[in-house]
């Protein structure tokens, strides 16, 4: 009856457990998983894993990401790759680079960042769009006060040309 206990259960997750960097904990240097990651401490440095980074609401990374799926409730600072869904909580404040597929922004997050977001088939050939465009996409708001921006008179975006990247 209770000989069930014993038996090793099989892992739900790519690569086993999950990963954690605990509270009042600091990382300086750069990790390589295939199982997900979360962050509840500090990371200077890069993540890669083909699974999912949540950085919790103390959580904060400064460095380069690189995963399927994020939520994001703490900081991050630098070049965030998601290759499907970014969630951003109404805490999180997000600062750097983001290439996205999908992005959520509850109100409240705080969205300083420059926006690409790739459609399934991989990265467009249209311009990056500008944060505040990628956010009115996504049913999200951009907290940088990036709403309502309009771009002025004779500028590339209000003629109908294309803004050359410099």
């Amino acid at each position: 009856m209770f000989s069930d206990n014993k038996k090793p259960r099989a892992m739900s997750e790519i690569g086993g457990q999950p990963n954690r960097i605990e509270k009042n904990t600091k990382i300086k240097g750069d990790i390589i998983s295939e199982a997900d990651f979360r962050i509840d401490g500090k990371l200077d440095g890069n993540v890669k894993t083909s699974g999912k980074v949540v950085i919790g609401k103390d959580g904060y990374i400064h460095g380069k990401v690189e995963c399927v799926n994020a939520d994001i409730e703490g900081s991050f600072n630098g070049e965030l790759q998601v290759s499907d869904l970014l969630s951003l909580k109404n805490t999180a404040v997000i600062e750097g680079t983001v290439i996205v597929s999908k992005l959520s922004v509850e109100p409240g997050a705080t969205f300083n960042a420059s926006c690409s977001m790739k459609g399934k088939g991989g990265l467009s050939n249209s311009p990056a769009p500008s944060a505040s465009s990628a956010s009115a996409r996504s049913g999200g708001s951009a907290g940088s006060g990036s709403q309502g921006v309009k771009p002025a008179v004779g500028s590339p975006s209000s003629t109908g040309e294309r803004a050359k990247a410099s």
